[in-house]
């Protein structure tokens, strides 16, 4: 990655404070991070360590309780439920650990979903040839495999174009072999469409792949690098 390239996405101090009773949780505290154009990221940290908490926010699904999130400069911390669903829909791709596919559609009528109220949309056949799965384009999710069935997903956030693909645990359902053609997508799909990434992940051998890595524990970022060269998908041992 161009380390001039923009910073499309920024955090700054962002917390998130649940309270629950009398049992208050800091969920996140004081995070700073920048997510660059183009820019495969990798978010490591065990469970409970506040990085889907992290995605959330950036992806507009949750607030935080305090500091700022910009997306091209705007704060979206300001932003009303209107605005914010906007910045959802147009602006950024979710991929998870369980699919959530409609089972009653096939592959390509699930990726339709996406495009029919995208502005700018890939065709659902080119977003699903993207991933590799052209000849399953007819099927239904119970004729695909759990792979196949990541990649409907992807090709799915991927199909609206946006700027940022946001993956929590995307091959945290998976076997080590399935779970490496799943990277290898997202991998390509980067490399390919220029879609900023970011990647959530507990397995921390998935760090080699990105750009930069962050580690997070106890709702802190603890560690933060970069790769120069960024390794092999098939290089990485699960």
């Amino acid at each position: 990655m161009d380390a001039s390239a923009e910073v499309i996405l920024r955090a700054e101090k962002l917390c998130k404070i649940y309270s629950m009773g009398d049992i208050v949780v800091n969920a996140l505290k004081d995070v700073d991070l920048e997510l660059h154009r183009g820019e495969l990221l990798v978010l490591l940290g065990a469970s409970g360590s506040g990085k889907s908490t992290l995605l959330n926010i950036l992806g507009g699904l949750d607030v935080p309780s305090t500091g700022r999130l910009l997306y091209a400069g705007k704060d979206l911390t300001k932003a009303s439920d209107h605005e914010l669903t906007v910045y959802r829909r147009e602006h950024v791709g979710f991929v998870f650990q369980f699919y959530n596919l409609v089972s009653s559609l096939t592959a390509r009528e699930n990726v339709a979903l996406v495009t029919d109220i995208a502005r700018n949309p890939m065709k659902p056949e080119d977003a699903l040839a993207l991933v590799g799965l052209s000849a399953r384009i007819d099927h239904f999710p119970s004729q695909l495999s759990g792979g196949e069935q990541q990649r409907v997903a992807i090709a799915r956030a991927i199909a609206k174009r946006p700027d940022i693909l946001l993956c929590d645990e995307p091959t945290g359902a998976l076997d080590a072999k399935t779970g490496k053609l799943v990277l290898s997508v997202l991998n390509e799909v980067n490399r390919e469409t220029g879609t900023t990434t970011a990647i959530i992940t507990h397995n921390a051998a998935i760090g080699a792949i990105g750009d930069t890595v962050l580690r997070m524990s106890s709702g802190e970022i603890v560690e933060r690098y970069t790769n120069n060269t960024r390794a092999d998908v098939d290089s990485v041992e699960w």
